[in-house]
């Protein structure tokens, strides 16, 4: 074990982490006061139960020993034991395989997370419980197994993830898609104005997920270094790029530049340099991050014309953001960054780089969507996924949680 190696990691695990909380007030802010605990709420636990379940079997699921033609993990990890002799296929990894553990586990968490932008408003909250435990354990542990192990179908084609494209970004993009379709609309969209009740909290948690993305992608070298800082440079580049494409597609199209949009364009541009950070030079991770806020503001604005609910847009900034890091990855990719890589189309690789990543997208785009459609439809038919109308009239504070995130002193709680 190297020690300077594992500091590193779990320093990242610690940022990454922190990010589900930011993630917490970024869509707190954005939905209406009377549903701010209950999107806050369900980020919280996701961190309790993914952590458990996590220790539990899904690491093993995703990180043990191959049960079979690279699908699944079988169980030689479970209870996070047989981590002595080290991660299957992890020999170059100088980090404590705990501590790669731990940072993995922070990934679930958030991607789990993710997905409550989605379905705020109108899920119940133990069904949302039951349906994350479930998703845990057949979307985004066979997805980590096939990417992240080395002994995975897809990390044998060759398929380049630094740190999430696919098993994160897509996946958490169409598996939101996927329940959302299944819950229905909010009561009164797109009719009915649903504004955001506190831009400035949306603006500190964008802060928080910004400072934690760090961790999430110069942590993925699995050590301290030169891959760690170009992944380190080529976040902060995304980002900034990514907020100013954003802002000016709003101000061509819109004629507003907005301060919502600044935070979106960022993240967008961090889920998009997400499974290029350290494979890429710092000019493409600028540019990834450029389309990516072009592009992202464009699909946010497809769900009206689809009319489909994804409230929070997890599919048009992390499922289309996650589709462009992964296809630009093909184009980009250079051995001058990152040996252990490849060359993509322009740096001389040819057509097979964006080959396999294309082929891992759709298979992800296919995967999570239908896996979690069948699990949404099934947690629907047995204890129901969504409030009554009138619990959603009344606001998800006070009917899941008995709880109101603003007092109004004897004007009694907001929503009641």
């Amino acid at each position: 074990m190297n020690g300077i190696d594992t500091t590193w990691v779990l320093v990242s695990a610690a940022l990454v982490l922190f990010m589900t909380p930011g993630l917490a007030l970024f869509y707190g802010g954005m939905v209406r006061s009377k549903n701010v605990l209950a999107v806050m709420m369900n980020n919280y636990v996701a961190i309790g139960v993914i952590s458990v379940l996590w220790a539990l079997v899904a690491c093993s699921f995703a990180f043990g020993h191959d049960a079979g033609y690279g699908m699944i993990g079988n169980f030689s990890l479970a209870g996070l034991g047989g981590l002595t002799h080290g991660l299957p296929g992890f020999s170059r990894a100088g980090a404590s395989p705990m501590a790669i553990v731990i940072f993995q586990m922070m990934f679930a968490v958030i991607t789990a997370a993710l997905i409550t932008g989605g379905t705020t408003d109108r899920i119940k909250f133990t069904s949302f419980v039951v349906f994350i435990c479930l998703w845990l354990l057949f979307v985004y542990a066979p997805l980590a197994h096939w990417v992240f192990s080395p002994e995975g179908w897809l990390a044998r084609r060759g398929v380049l993830d630094f740190a999430g494209g696919t098993v994160v970004e897509i996946n958490s993009g169409f598996s939101t898609l996927a329940i959302v379709l299944v819950l229905g609309r909010r009561r009164g969209w797109p009719s009915e104005g649903m504004a955001p009740h506190s831009v400035p909290l949306s603006l500190l948690g964008a802060g928080v997920l910004w400072f934690g993305w760090f961790g999430f992608n110069a942590g993925s070298a699995l050590g301290m270094n030169s891959v760690a800082v170009s992944a380190f440079v080529n976040t902060q580049l995304a980002a900034a790029a990514g907020l100013l494409g954003w802002l000016c597609f709003e101000r061509i199209r819109e004629s507003y530049p907005t301060t919502l949009g600044a935070a979106s364009g960022a993240v967008a541009g961090m889920v998009a340099i997400t499974p290029c950070a350290g494979f890429v030079t710092p000019m493409a991770g600028m540019l990834v991050g450029l389309l990516a806020g072009v592009l992202c503001a464009m699909a946010v604005r497809l769900k009206f014309k689809l009319r489909y609910d994804d409230s929070l847009d997890v599919l048009g900034v992390h499922g289309v953001g996650g589709l462009v890091g992964m296809i630009l990855l093909g184009l980009f990719a250079t051995r001058t960054i990152n040996p252990s890589g490849a060359n993509g189309l322009f740096s001389g690789g040819g057509f097979h780089l964006l080959g396999v990543e294309t082929l891992a997208a759709v298979v992800t785009v296919a995967f999570s969507f239908s896996v979690t459609w069948l699990l949404a439809k099934a947690v629907d038919k047995t204890i129901g996924l969504r409030v009554s109308p009138e619990n959603e009239s009344t606001g998800l504070d006070l009917t899941q949680h008995a709880e109101s995130a603003y007092s109004l002193g004897g004007m009694g709680r907001v929503g009641s």
